[in-house]
């Protein structure tokens, strides 16, 4: 059987939520895709501030659940549109990464600068993932800076 991953349906209401819902589920189960109920949620974004609450999504009769975040191709997306929860997330990966290279970077007997070139080419970006859309703030942008520093001691 096949699988979708990570579909992401977008609509001003959730009317026309709903309407994409049953599209999506009658065309997928009709290729031999399902779409598990239990897996599928949705996320109001609140990014301009104007609160509206136009009912429940549906899909199949069945309520959707609605959620203040959640994990969308590596990053972690809120409702509010805040980012301190992702740059957590990237910071612990940035972590795991260093230590699984840790090896090549506390070798002594490796050049300093192959072993800058090596923070560089795999570290770094394991933080900088997704970065190019962040809305970010001088405080969050402090917290970016100390995770590397303390790396590069």
């Amino acid at each position: 059987m096949l699988f979708a991953d990570d579909i992401v349906l977008i609509d001003e209401t959730r009317g026309g939520l709903n309407v994409k819902l049953e599209w999506w589920r009658h065309s997928l189960e009709s290729k031999d895709f399902r779409l598990c109920r239990s897996n599928t949620e949705y996320l109001r974004c609140g990014f301009s501030g104007l609160e509206r609450d136009d009912g429940e999504v549906t899909m199949g009769g069945v309520v959707v659940p609605r959620v203040e975040k959640f994990k969308y191709l590596g990053s972690i997306v809120e409702e509010r549109g805040d980012i301190d929860e992702d740059i957590s997330h990237r910071i612990s990966v940035r972590w795991q990464t260093w230590k699984k290279v840790s090896g090549v970077l506390c070798d002594k007997k490796i050049p300093f600068r192959l072993k800058g070139r090596v923070y560089q080419m795999v570290v770094r970006p394991a933080l900088l993932y997704g970065a190019d859309c962040w809305p970010i703030k001088k405080t969050q942008v402090q917290r970016l800076m100390v995770a590397e520093m303390r790396m590069i001691r």
